[in-house]
């Protein structure tokens, strides 16, 4: 019998326009986590989906083995049958049913059609302890962030009799602690004999649990990685995924702080849906006219919640405290109104919140600011071609033409284009919030660039980030938040991790 569970065969893939794989071969052996990487674009999820059944046999050309058969899957559930099972990078969890429900939704624990709820909620209350997630199993999802919305999404998988797990950027939402327990559930299900395809643009963790690693770029396979025979380090994996060295990770830059153009003051938010619960309390902070300004925190801190409630009041209830801009208290009792003020917010989530997926590059371009080209009621079709196709240039956007549709584009294709909305919005404050999650190193590098230009032209930048590396290497002063509160404040010069984490735990003692 073969020593890998699966072998992909001279895979190719072509959309309208462009070959998404060109003769991709991977092999994974049995017991083993594969790590697959590689820019955005390189191929590796359309890989995982035509493995998986999301695109039928058929529409591909080439060879998928299983355990040494053949398979023509047409759809996922033919996958899943034979124990192949997905985590997609988009979460597909129905916000008002319960986790319980989520977990077993189309595996329902029943008997004669009839939902044992008793044997449902027991099963479901192991998946969760093996998944590290501390909720009730009847808790709605709609009641629980991305993070813990993604262990939800491990558990259901591991609730059917899975032998291949493929996740697609599985700790893209997670903090470090709840990464770290993620990655200790690989190594646990690898003992189980278990195996894994990782797909992560987090190489630190690449190199901590995977046993081999294949790097993608432009559809094809460059290399693969023995981790025990071949000299790895991060730079290798990086030369082989951008096609070149990339020296330093964050882009140089000398900042220029001007005077305050933006202060939050006593501000206190309470839960939208459990009023008594303070989701935010007392908050002060302000920002500088060419000022990048982090908040650290771990999942739960309250760093989105603030960051929407002071967008428009677009989250929470109760709402008290007050903003002033350039000296002057304003109001924005609303998202217009915020936008109006010129206040930015490019969401952690920008399939949901961010983007109109169904929509072109050139719609989502211009949409928060259609006042811009529009007399008399009438959108200027003309120079909102011209607008958005300059914005494509400007933050090398990669899209075949601006009348593309932003579904079609890659993480961090889509990452710039929201990017590009907010900047057409001519905003002066710009609320950044995860704005590198699920992209590679080289579309961050671009992105570190374009803030660094805002900031130059003067705009106050508020950047939250899990990404401890991120907050350090960008910003020239940062917040942390515990429980809803900052517990400290650090100038980018003095910060380092283990400072920043200290007040994450939120030891309230001076961090020498």
């Amino acid at each position: 019998m073969s020593a890998f569970i699966l072998e992909m065969q001279n895979i190719t893939k072509t959309f309208p326009g462009v070959k998404a794989l060109d003769n991709v071969n991977l092999q994974v052996k049995e017991g083993e986590i594969h790590a697959l990487v590689g820019e955005n674009g390189a191929g590796k999820s359309t890989l995982m989906k035509v493995l998986s059944g999301v695109y039928p046999h058929g529409t591909y050309t080439g060879n998928i083995l299983f355990q040494g058969s053949v398979c023509s899957f047409k759809d996922i559930k033919q996958s899943e049958s034979l124990g192949i099972v997905i985590i997609h990078q988009e979460l597909a969890l129905i916000p008002y049913l319960s986790i319980a429900e989520n977990i077993f939704l189309g595996n329902e624990q029943a008997k004669n059609g009839i939902i044992n709820w008793n044997d449902t909620i027991t099963h479901t209350r192991e998946l969760l302890k093996k998944v590290g997630l501390v909720e009730s199993p009847n808790t709605l999802i709609t009641n629980i962030g991305v993070g813990k919305q993604q262990l939800v999404e491990i558990a259901k998988a591991l609730s059917k009799k899975v032998k291949l797990l493929i996740l697609d950027e599985p700790t893209a939402a997670l903090n470090e602690n709840d990464s770290e327990n993620l990655l200790k559930l690989l190594l646990e299900l690898k003992k189980e004999g278990i195996s894994s395809i990782l797909i992560s643009h987090k190489l630190n963790e690449v190199s901590k649990v995977a046993d081999t690693i294949t790097i993608l770029r432009d559809g094809k396979t460059i290399e693969t990685l023995d981790m025990e025979k071949d000299q790895i380090t991060e730079d290798r994996i990086i030369k082989g995924m951008v096609g070149r060295d990339l020296v330093h990770r964050f882009p140089k830059r000398e900042p220029k702080i001007g005077d305050l153009i933006f202060e939050v003051r006593d501000w206190t938010v309470y839960h939208p849906q459990h009023e008594n619960r303070k989701v935010i309390d007392n908050v002060n902070l302000n920002i500088r006219r060419g000022e990048i300004v982090g908040i650290a925190g771990l999942m739960g801190a309250g760093r989105t919640e603030l960051a929407m409630s002071i967008f428009g009041k677009s989250y929470g209830t109760r709402i008290s405290g007050r903003l002033y801009k350039d000296g002057k208290e304003v109001q924005f009792g609303s998202i217009n109104k915020a936008i109006d003020g010129g206040l930015a917010y490019v969401t952690e989530d920008r399939k949901n919140y961010g983007l109109i997926l169904i929509d072109d590059v050139k719609r989502n371009t211009t949409i928060a600011n259609l006042d811009k080209i529009t007399q008399r009621f009438v959108v200027n079709e003309n120079q909102e071609i011209l607008d958005a196709e300059d914005y494509r240039k400007k933050l090398n956007i990669k899209a075949s033409s601006i009348l593309q549709k932003t579904v079609n584009l890659s993480g961090g294709n889509q990452q710039k284009v929201v990017l590009s909305k907010w900047i057409y919005s001519e905003p002066d404050i710009l609320i950044l919030d995860e704005p590198t999650r699920g992209i590679d190193v080289g579309a961050k590098y671009e992105i570190y660039t374009i803030i660094h230009q805002l900031a130059a032209e003067g705009k106050g930048i508020l950047l939250i980030s899990s990404e401890l590396p991120e907050i350090l290497g960008m910003c020239d002063r940062i917040y942390v938040m515990s429980e809803g509160k900052i517990t400290g404040e650090l100038s980018g010069q003095e910060a380092s991790q283990e400072k920043i984490m200290k007040y994450v735990i939120n030891q309230q003692q001076e961090v020498q």
